[in-house]
């Protein structure tokens, strides 16, 4: 039962967290669910999870959707600030952000509903000074709120990429999911350090997980920005309020 209860979860948080992010809002409480306490469950969602952004972005890779410039410019400044942020956590607790962020999120989504087209055309015009620059701090920034907190981060990346970039939500998706790839793994190669993850549930996870994800990017590079984009409005919705709740 455990195996059933975990494999539904994890496949359908790897479907919709390799389209529009927020995978984490089911893979977690599946595994408090089957009973384990919540640092192992943090520490084995990781696992699982990165195992399935790897498969996302291999699918969006072979699909040509990777800026491969743009991740060679912020994949230093995501892993630096993921680092900082996890070794950051181990003095100072996140109580600050459980009350902004989910406020932060709904802005996002609001944003992305009024703005109709935002995200819809890809307009990226090449890099600017003033682009990279932000792109810099955006991923330094993120790194270090996915390794001291977590939740949004996928969210946060896309909207980053969408406005200072001009990406459609293919493209920011795509790009999202490699940098998400590299925060998530500094996180992970810190809970293994400290012994958080279990690694038979970790496994049982992790191959649902890349399941879910494999369909879930496939239909992303399928569908495009039509089909992201209002995966990405409720997802961004439920988030935020699953969060203030």
């Amino acid at each position: 039962m455990e195996i059933l209860l975990i494999g539904l979860g994890m496949f359908i948080a790897g479907f919709i967290d390799s389209i529009a992010g927020g995978g984490g809002l089911i893979s977690t409480p599946t595994l408090l669910l089957v009973g384990l306490p919540p640092h192992l469950a943090l520490g084995t969602n990781k696992l699982a999870a990165s195992a399935g952004t790897l498969v996302s972005s291999h699918e969006f890779f072979k699909s040509n959707k990777l800026n491969f410039k743009l991740l060679k410019l912020m994949i230093p400044f995501a892993f630096i600030g993921a680092v900082i942020g996890v070794s950051a956590l181990q003095f100072i607790t996140p109580d600050i952000l459980k009350v902004l962020i989910p406020f932060m999120i709904f802005g996002v989504a609001i944003y992305t509903i009024i703005s109709k087209k935002v995200g819809m055309i890809n307009s990226f015009d090449g890099f600017t000074p003033k682009n990279k620059f932000l792109g810099k701090i955006l991923t330094s920034i993120l790194g270090f709120y996915d390794g001291f907190f977590g939740p949004g981060t996928g969210t946060f990346f896309m909207f980053g990429l969408v406005k200072i970039f001009k990406f459609d939500f293919t493209a920011a998706t795509a790009n999202t999911k490699v940098l998400n790839l590299t925060t998530g793994f500094a996180a992970l190669l810190t809970f293994l350090y400290h012994g958080q993850v279990d690694l038979r549930y970790g496994l049982i996870s992790t191959v649902f997980m890349i399941l879910g994800s494999k369909l879930g990017s496939k239909m992303a590079v399928k569908n495009g920005a039509k089909f992201i984009k209002p995966i990405f409005i409720v997802m961004s919705l439920v988030m935020a309020g699953n969060m203030i709740i």
